[in-house]
């Protein structure tokens, strides 16, 4: 029975036999195809393990963050260059939703979600919804609290947009800024400093505000304990993304500024969510109480002139 080697000897004899007849001609060696599989096998884990890497975020490399900034190669005074912000699918924008409604202990927000492409779609819708919820629902809720009393007239609210859109996109950008200025200033003292993008930045704190819009609808429930209830659950799981995005950027930091950066922007989120409850839902009503005031002022005078 011949053999593998035997079986190549007389290929190669037959190839050399070919070639002494006719110089022109061409061989063409087969390979063993069982290597190949192996080979190919191999390919495909590796190529697998690295697409997990990136996915969860254990991966160090900067190919995703590099190829980000290759999108964005056009001058900034044209329209493609902020296309780009804007070039994100309805599923992108989901998924980047659910996962900052349900966050992932241990994941980086930043690296599961934004990093392969950063958008201000959705951040600037959800800001903008937010802004009208919080609007509407707080009319709603005055509305419905004084319903049925005699003295009072409803009056819609119209600057309560105009208040809670300030309050909230200035919230959604100059925090950002800030924290990214930070960030650049921190990376050039400690080397080892996680950096992200400004838009990272924007994106992260634009898509954790989107629990606060089914909690502002819920705010139209008039009771304070159930409202206290529902801000101190929407804060718990938004400043969870905060806290679980940003502090891999700070912990290799002095350990006293880490925290400090880190207390700071729970603070913060927790003042733009308690200040909207306050304002919005719980402030005393002034159709209510001037009507009263007056009625109790003409009662005085007409006592006084009797």
């Amino acid at each position: 029975m011949a053999t593998v080697d035997d079986l190549k000897f007389q290929e190669f004899d037959d190839a050399a036999n070919l070639l002494a007849g006719n110089p022109d001609a061409t061989t063409i060696s087969i390979d063993e195809p069982s290597e190949n599989p192996k080979n190919q096998y191999g390919l495909l884990q590796d190529s697998r393990r690295e697409e997990d890497d990136e996915l969860l975020g254990t991966d160090d490399s900067d190919k995703t963050e590099l190829l980000a900034g290759q999108k964005k190669s056009a001058p900034f005074w044209t329209f493609e260059y902020y296309q780009t912000f804007f070039d994100v699918d309805t599923y992108q924008v989901l998924d980047r939703i659910k996962g900052s409604v349900f966050p992932i202990p241990g994941k980086n927000f930043v690296r599961l979600y934004i990093r392969s492409n950063p958008d201000l779609y959705g951040p600037f819708w959800i800001c903008a919804t937010l802004v009208f919820a919080i609007a509407i629902s707080g009319n709603l809720s005055n509305f419905f609290i004084h319903l049925g009393k005699p003295a009072y007239r409803y009056v819609p609210e119209f600057r309560k947009v105009s208040i809670a859109a300030t309050a909230i996109y200035a919230y959604a950008w100059l925090v950002p800024l800030a924290l990214w200025g930070f960030l650049m200033w921190r990376n050039s003292k400690v080397m080892n400093i996680v950096s992200y993008s400004f838009l990272e930045i924007v994106c992260v704190y634009g898509y954790s505000l989107f629990i606060y819009i089914p909690t502002a609808i819920l705010w139209i429930i008039p009771q304070k304990a159930v409202r206290w209830i529902l801000v101190m659950f929407a804060l718990c799981l938004s400043g969870s993304v905060l806290v679980m995005t940003f502090w891999p950027a700070v912990r290799d930091d002095n350990r006293r500024i880490a925290l400090a950066t880190m207390v700071t922007l729970v603070l913060l989120h927790a003042l733009l969510a308690i200040g909207c409850l306050a304002y919005f839902f719980d402030a005393p009503d002034l159709n209510v109480l001037l009507p009263t005031v007056a009625a109790q002022n003409g009662t005085i005078v007409a006592t006084k002139t009797q």
